[in-house]
């Protein structure tokens, strides 16, 4: 399922696997994610009470599965351009891990900081991030072109 180079089951394989992984990974960090951003435990429930039964509930989790697909489609189209037999394993999760570094984490710590935001949640949300790209990466770099 490959079109100019770019494995579609690929990028689907890892932008799933990338949803998968961020609601594992905020599940297990929700306590410390949560004091990041200055809330607790009952604000969220209380938050989440008031938005049952409406898009508010959802749509979140369709956002967030739609920007891995477009996340995963674009390291696609990155790890293509290495040229033929160049997109492997391991040059996906070093690809995975640039384009984090180059892009994703710069734009976090930037927001963060001019959002007066306390380093923890850069470091949680940037941690994220790392690992799902390289994830992404790996998954694509494994299907090939």
């Amino acid at each position: 399922m490959a079109f100019a180079g770019l494995n579609y089951l690929a990028a689907v394989v890892a932008a799933v696997a990338g949803w998968l992984i961020g609601a594992g990974y905020y599940m297990a960090l929700a306590r410390y994610w949560m004091a990041a951003h200055g809330r607790s435990e009952e604000d969220i429930k209380r938050e989440a009470a008031a938005k049952k039964g409406t898009p508010a509930a959802w749509l979140p989790f369709v956002l967030a599965f739609i920007a891995e697909l477009i996340m995963a489609w674009v390291l696609a189209g990155v790890l293509g351009h290495l040229g033929p037999g160049q997109v492997t394993f391991l040059n996906g999760v070093i690809s995975g891990a640039f384009i984090w570094l180059g892009f994703v984490a710069t734009t976090i710590a930037v927001n963060n900081m001019f959002g007066m935001k306390k380093a923890a949640l850069t470091l949680i949300d940037g941690g994220h991030w790392l690992i799902v790209l390289v994830v992404m990466g790996a998954i694509i770099g494994a299907f090939g072109t």
